[in-house]
Order: C-alpha cells, then structure tokens, then sequence
C-alpha cells in the first residue's frame, strides 16, 4: 500500500536592497524558508555565490536532510531491534561539484555517525542497522548521488 504525503514550504526572496535584480551584484541572496507552525529559517546561497556566511544555505540544508532522515530511520531500527542508543552525533559532509555552465550538482554525501549505545553486545547489531536506515530514509531515497556511512559504535560508561 503507498501512501502519499504533501509537503508545503513558502520560500521568500527578502534580498531586494532597492533596485531588485537589475544587477548581478546588486541584489542580496537573503531569503526566508517558512512552514506553517515552525520558526522561519532565514537563508541565503554559498559565500562562494555570494551569499550570507551567516545563514544556511540550500547545500548544507540539503545535507542535513540527508543526516536527519537517517538518524531518525535509524533511531527507530534501533529501538525496534533492542539497541539502546544513548547518544548520536552525526559530522555529515557533502561534495558539490561545479560545472562549466555555473551549474553543478553534488557527487557525494557522507554520514558519520558516531553512536553510544548502552551495552557492548549492542555493537554489531547497531552497526548493520546503519545500512538498514539508509535502505528506508526518504531522502536517501531521493537524491541521485551515493550516500556513504562511516559509523562509530561506542559503549556509554554509565
């Protein structure tokens, strides 16, 4: 049985500095990323096309998308399985490349979770499930690039 699912996000341009888009550099790439109910993300593109260093941009929110998506398919697999996490920690990374028309696209994203589980015996089990949640997660599930996961298993010292 498939079941669909409606996603609605409002994007607004807030980088209009009077003269609108009359100039390449004469606009800013602020914008914000409102969805209903939820505090607004205000935004902007890559320092490298210049945007706000200060803001998020729609690569690392396209990366941590695919770090969150994974780490709730996989907290859900663990807690199914009897794995007991105690802490997850993810320093996802991401590779975009450029291509000679200004475009690009990304090559590759990898995840590296390091997770804290509450037994030793754990471990293993909690190591395959990475694959299982990657096997699931929306995201992964969408994008047309390799995913790549570098786990960490620890055992918590409480």
């Amino acid at each position: 049985m498939n079941k669909n699912h409606q996603y609605k996000v409002t994007i607004e341009w807030t980088g209009n500095t009077g003269t609108g888009t009359t100039n390449y550099r004469g606009y800013e790439r602020s914008h914000d990323i409102r969805i209903d109910n939820k505090p607004d993300i205000s935004a902007s593109s890559d320092p490298a096309f210049r945007g706000d260093r200060i803001k998020h941009n729609p690569e690392e929110l396209l990366v941590a998308s695919l770090s969150s998506c994974h780490m709730l398919w996989y907290l859900h697999l663990c807690s199914e399985a009897g794995v007991i996490v105690v802490d997850y920690e993810d320093q996802a990374t991401g590779i975009m490349s450029e291509t000679a028309d200004g475009g690009g696209h990304f090559t590759e994203v990898t995840l590296n979770p390091v997770v804290t589980v509450s037994s030793k015996e754990m471990i293993e089990k909690a190591t395959t499930l990475h694959k299982n949640a990657n096997e699931l997660c929306f995201i992964a599930n969408s994008v047309n690039f390799p995913v790549h996961h570098v786990p960490v298993i620890s055992v918590s010292e409480k």
